[in-house]
């Protein structure tokens, strides 16, 4: 008797794990291949489907908020604040497993994506959203020199350099090493660039105003270089001004028409265009800050060719409708990687609100294709653009509100305030997010000013004595 009850639940043991395991197998396999705002929101709508088993793939075990990166490098955030491991965000997702790796190569005949490591993973549909890093329109020997935005390391980098500029200036005795060390150079004149030297404004004239004794940090030069004729050069142009007025008020020059044609570890050369006319300039600094143009991952460029696509000059790879690669459906390009048309020919930008939607959208078109319904083709909805200058400065264009959405002033940084709330992932995050804020805001203070990383003292030519 007790034997034939053992063997009874041996047998309905066996069952269970063949019934689990052909479950499994029956599932349709999404592997998603970054995970930034495209591919984590993909991920999270994907976790309410048990008939599709998710695979997350990243070379981070964290997702991070790129919009607040700056706020990094300038010492107001710490990076913990805007990043939050991708384990804790999918836990609930019993259909999702999350893989520390990174990828390198596609094999489409075999429907999988090879590791780093060797290792593979086998998917029913991929979605790749790797993103995009700092573009130098080929003078990579910059990047060294010149420190892009991009990730909390390059974050961190900057903020060591701003801080180490200011003590070696405390330090020099050489009035023209000093005036070197006190000059901040930020190119490009987008969002990015436009942020940081309003917070580089505010770090000179209002943070740091009592902590030297030998330099008034007041006296330090900002000054942002654009190749085009003005800033936000994707916002209207009435904004575009008022940006402009708002980032002199906070002591920042502005220099537009103006072209990096060379970096060395003194200074800038640059080409300025006047009326029919171009002459070149030398601007001497220690700190260059790279705000101006992005291209696709690398890994982008792989899976382009595995496909037998061409990218377009920045790497990014043209979708159709869907979302999905010409003669691969079973393959959909999100984020910076993709180039996606919306109204008007006009290709999706490359924006957190833009990749989220993306994301949701690929989640619901591949739940429609395993019911074996035909997707509805991608809508992109314009929710405008905000970005902030300093205290109480911005700007945003609200499109769809035509003329009203256009603000500038203490209501768009209110905006930029509660719109990057909202999107920043995690309850803990806001909340100490927007005490931090709180806090900086009573106290005119950035309390993350931490000089880490190799060097952390400064290389001073010429002491001055301290007795």
């Amino acid at each position: 008797m007790v034997g034939q009850a053992l063997a009874a639940a041996e047998t309905r043991i066996r069952l269970q794990t063949n019934s689990v395991e052909d479950e499994k197998q029956s599932r349709h396999r999404v592997v998603i291949v970054g995970g930034g705002f495209a591919g984590l929101y993909a991920a999270r709508e994907l976790g309410k489907d048990a008939a599709i088993e998710v695979t997350l793939v990243d070379r981070r075990n964290y997702h991070l908020f790129q919009p607040l990166l700056y706020q990094v490098a300038t010492g107001a955030l710490s990076p913990g604040d805007i990043a939050q491991p991708l384990r804790a965000i999918l836990r609930r997702n019993c259909n999702t497993r999350v893989v520390l790796g990174e990828a390198v190569a596609l094999e489409p005949a075999a429907r999988r994506v090879v590791l780093s490591d060797g290792g593979t993973v086998e998917y029913d549909t991929l979605i790749v959203a790797t993103g995009a890093r700092h573009a130098y329109f080929g003078r990579d020997e910059w990047a060294p020199l010149a420190p892009g935005l991009k990730t909390i390391e390059d974050a961190t980098e900057i903020r060591r350099r701003i801080l180490i500029a200011y003590e070696a200036a405390e330090r020099e005795a050489d009035p023209a090493r000093r005036a070197e060390w006190m000059t901040f150079v930020v190119v490009g004149a987008g969002p990015t660039g436009v942020e940081l030297a309003g917070a580089l404004g505010e770090i000179a004239r209002d943070t740091l105003r009592r902590d030297f004794r030998s330099i008034r940090p007041a006296d330090a030069r900002v000054l942002l270089v654009e190749a085009l004729d003005r800033v936000l050069p994707t916002y209207p142009e009435k904004l575009s001004q008022s940006a402009r007025r708002q980032l002199e008020r906070l002591g920042v020059t502005v220099r537009t028409s103006t072209k990096v044609t060379a970096i060395d570890d003194s200074g800038i050369d640059v080409a300025v265009r006047g009326e029919g006319s171009e002459r070149s300039e030398r601007i001497s600094t220690r700190t260059i800050l790279w705000a101006a143009g992005v291209q696709a991952s690398s890994f982008g460029g792989r899976v382009a060719e595995a496909l037998g696509v061409t990218t377009n000059r920045a790497g990014r790879v043209p979708v159709d409708s869907d979302l999905t690669v010409d003669g691969h459906p079973e393959v959909m390009i999100l984020g910076d990687l993709a180039v996606a048309i919306w109204s008007g020919g006009k290709p999706v930008p490359g924006v957190a609100p833009a990749a989220i939607q993306e994301g949701i959208y690929a989640a619901k078109a591949i739940r429609r294709r395993v019911r074996g319904e035909a997707p509805q083709p991608f809508r992109y909805r314009d929710r405008g653009d905000v970005a902030v200058i300093g205290r109480l400065s911005g700007v945003a264009d609200i499109r769809w509100l035509g003329r009203l959405g256009q603000r500038s002033g203490f209501i768009a940084w209110g905006m930029w305030l509660g719109v990057h709330i909202v999107y920043l992932i995690g309850f803990a995050n806001r909340l100490v997010v927007i005490i931090r804020w709180a806090w900086s805001f009573l106290t005119h203070g950035r309390g993350t000013r931490l000089i880490t990383g190799e060097p952390h003292l400064p290389p001073i030519k010429q002491p001055n004595r301290l007795d």
